[in-house]
């Protein structure tokens, strides 16, 4: 099932621990044109670059993309793409797919399902992805930000520590618990348009302010996220110059 999505992907030049990061070079392109392309192969209605930097606008519109410039004040690409969708009155139930303009190895699959997850489940609000977390080491980096659902897979709770709590740590060692008990987030995000205005009008909450993590302010507030699993680890996001030189390897290596 495919039915009609946008995709709205903010991509900001100021950016504190790379600045310039939307125009970083991945094997010849500039990385949000990997992204972009994702994005137009997932079949989406419409696809749209949303940035208050003129440097992005004359990148993103040389290599075919449309542009929405926004404001600079927003602080948060949720917030941006908030302000796209005013721009283009979309309202009511139209699913805006939130894809980050520093994830060039999202697939295109993945931007359909968390688009067909929202238009499946009419008690959503959101819909998002996680999969099943498979190290140690990856189960406890803060980074790697843990998600847990309930039966019908709608998010309970979002942490940068292992939940759940095992009180028998020597579980950990166990790979079937790892696989069946623990997941990551994967940062992508579907609303529906009147949600995804009401949700940037939320005040921050307590629990989003100390784990750092906006998706809570939704929960917080009595809002639904479905999220579904995906069985393939497709990479990683782009958030330091580190980051950058794997994506770089992976991209280039047969």
């Amino acid at each position: 099932m495919i039915s009609k999505f946008w995709v709205i992907i903010p991509a900001r030049y100021a950016s504190t621990r790379f600045p310039g990061k939307p125009l970083a070079n991945i094997s010849g392109k500039p990385m949000i044109q990997h992204v972009y392309n994702n994005a137009i192969n997932s079949g989406a209605y419409k696809v749209i670059v949303a940035t208050d930097d003129n440097r992005i606008r004359k990148v993103a519109e040389d290599f075919g993309a449309s542009v929405c410039m926004t404001s600079e004040k927003h602080k948060s690409g949720t917030d941006r793409i908030a302000e796209v969708a005013r721009q283009y009155h979309l309202i009511g139930n139209e699913v805006i797919v939130n894809v980050q303009g520093d994830e060039p190895l999202l697939p295109a699959k993945y931007i359909i399902q968390t688009a067909n997850d929202l238009i499946e489940h009419p008690l959503a609000d959101m819909s998002t992805l996680h999969t099943s977390i498979k190290s140690r080491d990856e189960l406890l980096n803060p980074n790697v930000i843990k998600s847990i659902h309930n039966k019908d897979g709608f998010a309970l709770y979002y942490s940068r520590a292992p939940i759940p709590y095992i009180r028998d740590k020597s579980d950990l060692d166990t790979e079937n618990n790892l696989a069946t008990l623990y997941f990551s987030h994967i940062g992508i995000y579907s609303y529906r348009a009147s949600f995804l205005q009401t949700c940037t009008n939320l005040d921050p909450c307590s629990i989003e302010q100390a784990e750092s993590l906006e998706q809570l302010r939704v929960l917080y507030n009595g809002g639904k996220i479905f999220s579904s699993e995906v069985k393939e680890n497709y990479g990683i996001g782009v958030d330091t110059q580190e980051d950058l030189d794997k994506v770089n390897k992976m991209i280039n290596t047969p």
